[in-house]
Parts: structure tokens; C-alpha cells; sequence
């Protein structure tokens, strides 16, 4: 049987300072991660490659242990404790930046890279159920979050330009990292101290509760959905760079400008975040989110037969509704998983889809190499059309509901 949970919202209570860090960890994860990609063929050029699709699968450590640190991160969020997971990810980021900045070899590159895909697993985990707990929207939180998390991305974008061109690709990285060791710092003096884990906590019931066959179908749905879904978001958040370059060929060839254009698309894709998060608190998940996953399909045809300025045009598109995507699955755990288990669920369902879709970034450049950008997102078209059908298998909520009804 199901049933809806009737306990009321209780306010979070973390001074505002607190609720801006903890989003701007969610734009200090997402950059650390994606300064690489923009900054690879100054990277490459340095330590002696002749392309950077050559060092490309150095970085795969990054975003493997950004999957499968997750599920420790998230056991510890919630048996230890999420405020002091918050302040290892701050200063844990910042060190490990720093530690890029000073490789000297494409080796030493790929484990200071490693050690910063493993404090970026921290993140998702912890601060977004830290974030959501027990708030009356969940949604429109998530979306705001994931909002400043794309953010970063555009951030990433804009800075690594400007600072690959003025200073070079190591400060691109010492810089940024010596700022989230002073957001460390200043989320552990403002946070206060938790009095008990969230594993011990009473309180913070899902808002709708399903039976024990109904959790495991959704949560395989979700796991699976998001699994594909992060491959396309790895694959155009560290490949767009590169294919803009391409693209402008002859046109436009500053790093600084094209960084510019890809913040652009970062900044204005991010708001569809806003938008899906205000929309997941009033309807169900599976029509929205299915139509946002067929709209993928074409677009990504589109974008592989265009240059210049359609392909900017093609690739916001793009990015709107794989930004747009990404507020689902923690509103997914929200609504149907206890605080006292968000963390874990959520770390399971990182690993899973983190750990596989690392492949993308594995692949990105001998890829790209082998059959070019256009056909890669052909690829990258029917991976969302698969993924189109795997939201299908969703359970329908109005079905929930009326179960509840009837109960």
C-alpha cells in the first residue's frame, strides 16, 4: 500500500550564509571538474602533445572517482554527519586544485586530477540532502541549487579563458582553489554544529511513500536514467569547448572569446533549472521529463550539421534541456526516500551513474579523433532517445495517489 507522508515542513534553520555556501559548493564542484576541459590544448601544448585529445583520458580518473567516492561519501553524510563532509569537500577541493596546478607530467596530472574527482564526491550526496532537508519546496530549492551548479560550469568556462590567456592554465587552477579553501573556513565557522547524524534524526519523511517493489522500480528507473543522462552531460560539458573551436574555425580562434560564448550558454541553459524546479513541485515527474528527454534527440542531430554562429544557436538548445534534466533525480529522492537514508541513496545512485558515465570522458578524445565531432553527436542523439525510453518505465504518480486514495 502507499501512502502520502502528512508531517509538516520544518525550516531548516542554517543561517543564510550557510545556504549560500552550500550552493556555491554546488558551482565550486561542478567548475573544479570542467577547468581541465577547457583548458586541455594549453595543457597538452605544455607537456607535449601535439592534440589535446591525446591527454583527454588522463582526466578519466576525475570523474570515476566522482561516481564511486560517492557512495562512501554519502554512508559517512548520513552516519556522521553532513556539516563536517561540507567542510572536507571545501578544503579537501581547494588542496586538490592547488596539487593540479603544480604537476609537472601528464602522470601526475591524471592523480592530482583523481584526488579532485574524489573530494568532488562529496557534493551531490551531502550538500544537496543538506540543502533540501525538511524545506516545504523541495523543487524549486533543487532547482535553484542546480542553477548555481551550472553556474560553475559557466564559470569555469569564462574564467579559464581569461585565465589561460592572461596568466596560464595553473593559475586557472591555484586560484580558484585557494577560494574554496577560504569558503572552508568560513562554512565551518558559520554552520552550526550538528547535535545528531541524520541517520538518528526523527522527522524528515518522504513525501510520498511507496511500497518496498515500487522503491526499487523507481530507484532502478532513476539510477539507470540518470546514468545516461550524466553520459550526455559529460559529454557536452567537456567536449563543447573543443567543438566551439572547431566550429569558429577561421572565425573566431581567441580562447578567452570562445570561453566566453560556451559561459553564455552555460549561464542561459542554467535557468531552465529554475523553471523544472518550480514545475516538479506542482505535477509529475514522468510527463515532464520525458518530454524533455525526446526534445534532446533532434536537437543533437541539429547541432551535429551546423558551424559558427548555428552552432552556438544549436548547442544552447541543447544545453537548455540537459540542464533542465538534472533537478529530477534529487527531487526524485526527496519525494520518496527518508532524510535519514537521503545521503546513501543518493551515494548509490552517484556511483552507479557517475561511475558509468566517466566512460564519456574516457572515450571523448580518441572518439572525437576517430569519426569527429558530427558523428560523436549522432551518438550522442541516440543515447538521449534511449534514455527517452527508460523514463518510461516510471511509476505514474497519479496512480500513487489514487493508491493512497483507496488505502
Amino acid at each position: 500500500m502507499t501512502t502520502l507522508a502528512q508531517t509538516a515542513p520544518v525550516p531548516s534553520g542554517f543561517p543564510r550564509v550557510v545556504n549560500l555556501l552550500l550552493n556555491a559548493g554546488h558551482a565550486i564542484d561542478h567548475m573544479f571538474l570542467l577547468i581541465f576541459a577547457t583548458a586541455v590544448a594549453s595543457v597538452a601544448a605544455e607537456f607535449g602533445y601535439a592534440d589535446w585529445t591525446d591527454l583527454m583520458p588522463y582526466s578519466v580518473g576525475a570523474f570515476a572517482l566522482f561516481g564511486l567516492g560517492a557512495l562512501p561519501a554519502g554512508r559517512l553524510g548520513d552516519l556522521w554527519g553532513r556539516r563536517v563532509m561540507m567542510i572536507i569537500f571545501f578544503l579537501g577541493m581547494g588542496v586538490a586544485a592547488v596539487l593540479v596546478s603544480l604537476t609537472q607530467d601528464a602522470w601526475q596530472l591524471a592523480a592530482a586530477l583523481t584526488l579532485l574527482g574524489a573530494f568532488a564526491a562529496i557534493y551531490h550526496p551531502v550538500g544537496i540532502p543538506m540543502l533540501v532537508q525538511n524545506v516545504p519546496n523541495p523543487g524549486a530549492v533543487i532547482g535553484l541549487n542546480g542553477l548555481a551548479g551550472n553556474l560553475g560550469i559557466a564559470v569555469a568556462a569564462l574564467a579559464t579563458g581569461f585565465l589561460v590567456k592572461w596568466i596560464g592554465w595553473r593559475a586557472a587552477f591555484a586560484i580558484p582553489g585557494l577560494v574554496s579553501v577560504a569558503c572552508g573556513i568560513v562554512f565551518a565557522m558559520a554552520c552550526p554544529k550538528e547535535t545528531e547524524a541524520p541517520s538518528k534524526r526523527k522527522g524528515g519523511k518522504a513525501k510520498v511513500s511507496l511500497t518496498p517493489e515500487m522503491l526499487i522500480r523507481a530507484f532502478a528507473v532513476m539510477t539507470a536514467a540518470a546514468a545516461v543522462s550524466t553520459v550526455l552531460f559529460n559529454f557536452t560539458t567537456n567536449g563543447n569547448a573543443q567543438l566551439l573551436s572547431e566550429g569558429f574555425k577561421g572565425l573566431i580562434e581567441d580562447p578567452a572569446i570562445i570561453g566566453t560564448l560556451l559561459a553564455t550558454i552555460y549561464a542561459i541553459a542554467s535557468l531552465a533549472q529554475i523553471v523544472v524546479g518550480r514545475l516538479i513541485d506542482t505535477m509529475p515527474f514522468k510527463p515532464l521529463q520525458l518530454w524533455m528527454s525526446v526534445a534532446q534527440v533532434p536537437l543533437l542531430i541539429f547541432a551535429a550539421h551546423t558551424q559558427d554562429w548555428w552552432l552556438f544557436a544549436a548547442l544552447l538548445a541543447v544545453m537548455v534541456f540537459i540542464f533542465g534534466s538534472i533537478p529530477f533525480t534529487d527531487a526524485m529522492i526527496v519525494r520518496y526516500v527518508d532524510d535519514r537514508l537521503r545521503s546513501r541513496v543518493a551515494g548509490m545512485r552517484l556511483t552507479v551513474a557517475f561511475g558509468f558515465s566517466s566512460g564519456a570522458v574516457w572515450v571523448l578524445g580518441p572518439l572525437v579523433k576517430g569519426i569527429g565531432f558530427s558523428n560523436a553527436l549522432w551518438i550522442m542523439a541516440g543515447i538521449a532517445a534511449i534514455k527517452a525510453a527508460i523514463v518510461l518505465l516510471l511509476p505514474d504518480e497519479p496512480t500513487v495517489a489514487a493508491d493512497a486514495a483507496n488505502g
